[in-house]
């Protein structure tokens, strides 16, 4: 007997994810509750984070690199005093220190955080070491040596403090680890840190205030969902948008480049549409787009 293949939907789902919940069973769950043939998030979020998790359906899943590469706020609170094996409160605790910074020192101290700086992911994270997951890795008991990765902080500011804790506020690029930046921060004031708890608070265009709950995704409450889907184009503020002609959506369509009306850089990345309908991704060459990814949509 044939599996069934679920149903075309395409667009963006922005759920406000709750603690407690794995960014692959969110995904699991909304596509389950659609009958959607394919989707995908566009960044993970620990299991204990709470906040945006972006959902791409169908052909919405072309633009997920767009929005990982994009900026991503967080809110979270430092415990001072304890290093876990997590970097966070679900973690063992391995070392501990008496000492406690002020305010006027974590103030001191973030700039050195911030800009173009380098970050070891936690050894319990989603990063590949030789082919196999760090944190499946820990679990097996193995020690783990990441390298150092490149990481933009756009800013890093402190919301509140007390002797035991801080909470601050994240603005960062692609692959920033906040359990790092806790870990790291409690190294330099020389008390350790660990995450408490991180909320995602907006990713890219998309705001955890705007996300459906995740109680709220079943397929009783199916047409409730679709209500809440986004369009494919939502994901791509930040490129210029281009306006195929008639006979460039043809061409386009088919792959080839497309004659397109609008303003961009020669080869700046845009995304072209005809009539409100998102077509591609592509290259502006002067006059035309070279399509990289084509939105196959009815």
């Amino acid at each position: 007997m044939a599996r069934k293949k679920g149903r075309e939907i395409h667009g963006w789902l922005i759920v406000d994810k709750p603690a407690g919940v794995g960014s692959t069973d969110v995904v699991g769950k909304v596509r389950w509750a659609l009958d959607a043939k394919k989707a995908g998030h566009a960044g993970t979020l620990d299991p204990d984070a709470t906040g945006v998790l972006a959902i791409a359906l169908g052909e919405a899943t072309k633009t997920v690199p767009i929005l990982t590469d994009a900026l991503k706020a967080y809110d979270f609170r430092v415990n001072w005093g304890a290093e876990t094996s997590t970097d966070d409160a679900s973690g063992e605790v391995v070392k501990t220190s008496d000492a406690r910074p002020t305010e006027d020192a974590i103030r001191e101290a973030l700039p050195e955080f911030t800009g173009d700086i380098m970050q070891i992911p936690p050894a319990v994270s989603a990063v590949r070491v030789d082919g196999a997951r760090a944190y499946d890795l820990a679990r097996e008991g193995e020690t783990v040596e990441l390298a150092a990765r490149p990481l933009w902080v756009d800013s890093l500011e402190l919301l509140a403090a007390t002797e035991n804790s801080a909470d601050l506020r994240m603005v960062c690029g692609k692959g920033g680890y906040v359990r790092s930046i806790a870990r790291d921060l409690g190294r330099k004031l020389g008390c350790l840190g660990h995450v408490d708890h991180l909320r995602r608070t907006w990713s890219g265009p998309f705001e955890a205030a705007d996300g459906i709950a995740f109680d709220r995704i079943d397929r009783a409450n199916q047409a409730e969902i679709e209500a809440a889907l986004l369009p494919i184009q939502s994901a791509l503020t930040d490129l210029p948008e281009m306006h195929a002609t008639e006979i460039g959506e043809v061409r386009i369509l088919n792959g080839n480049p497309g004659q397109v009306l609008g303003h961009a850089e020669f080869g700046e990345e845009v995304w072209v549409s005809r009539n409100g309908r998102a077509l591609c991704i592509g290259r502006f060459m002067g006059g035309e787009v070279q399509p990289s990814r084509v939105f196959n949509l009815p």
